[in-house]
């Protein structure tokens, strides 16, 4: 076993706490959203994948991180706010008047690279960064966390033929593919499986992975930099909408929405007794 997966683990429940309470305080926020990408953004940026630097968050050696799927805010703000990127006390003004954040993503926020919430437009800015990477011949990577419902955008397919005409091998798409949308399970909707294929057929390389296993996003994500294949790669990482919380997972009703009063108790009592112990 990777020796980093203990500590994953336990910022992992760390991460989902912090993001918890935040919302839970502001009254507002994706939670649900959140927590199925969390261990994603853990590994990035805790599993030695991501080049980040809190000190310097402008620093033009850096890794490019998109968040497309900017309603998960919430979850990168906490861990910015952990890694050292501002205080931690900012969250507890999440949402609120004279705090630092929105509900949805802000460019302004240290360590944040877009603004986002409008769905499909994230892949395509990294793309260009990308782009931009090779033409510089600069050896940083992009890397785009997209949601599963932002593949309906015909922006998105627009890019994964840009970026595989261009073999921009440096872009790297992790899809969070929680099968839900806001209103309904996206295969109810307009099924996207075979969704391997889908990229493939792009010109894209293609992993599929279980988005809440360490040990599988790190092997995904480990050795990019000596990476000989000259497409771009996407990640599809299976996860649950709500991973974590039982009353919230895989229910279409909690999109968007931030538990109170005795969901709120619950939703505690659910991350201790699933993450506590690990």
């Amino acid at each position: 076993m990777n020796k980093l997966i203990p500590m994953l683990k336990k910022k992992s429940y760390e991460i989902r706490k912090s993001m918890l309470e935040m919302c839970i305080k502001a009254e507002t926020g994706h939670v649900t959203s959140s927590l199925s990408c969390i261990d994603i953004l853990v590994a990035l940026y805790y599993g030695n994948i991501l080049n980040h630097m809190p000190q310097d968050p402008s620093c033009d050696k850096r890794d490019r991180f998109i968040l497309s799927k900017g309603q998960a805010s919430p979850a990168l703000y906490a861990i910015l706010a952990d890694a050292g990127y501002y205080k931690k006390s900012e969250l507890d003004k999440f949402a609120q008047k004279g705090g630092m954040f929105g509900v949805h993503l802000q460019n302004d926020v240290p360590g944040v690279e877009i603004t986002s919430g409008s769905l499909g437009l994230g892949l395509g800015i990294a793309a260009g960064i990308a782009l931009g990477a090779k033409m510089d011949r600069a050896l940083y990577l992009v890397f785009a966390l997209l949601g599963d419902g932002e593949c309906y955008e015909g922006s998105i397919w627009e890019t994964a033929m840009f970026a595989s005409h261009n073999r921009l091998n440096n872009l790297i798409a992790i899809i969070d593919r929680n099968y839900l949308c806001v209103t309904d399970f996206t295969e109810n909707l307009i099924a996207l499986e075979p969704i391997e294929d889908k990229w493939k057929s792009f010109g894209w390389d293609t992993q599929r992975i279980d988005g809440h296993s360490f040990e599988d996003i790190l092997s995904a994500l480990s050795n990019l930099r000596s990476r000989r294949s000259l497409k771009p790669l996407v990640i599809i990482a299976d996860t649950t909408k709500g991973e974590g919380v039982e009353h919230v997972s895989n229910n279409p009703l909690w999109h968007g929405l931030a538990p109170k009063g005795k969901d709120a108790e619950f939703a505690r009592q659910c991350l201790n007794r699933r993450y506590a112990n690990e």
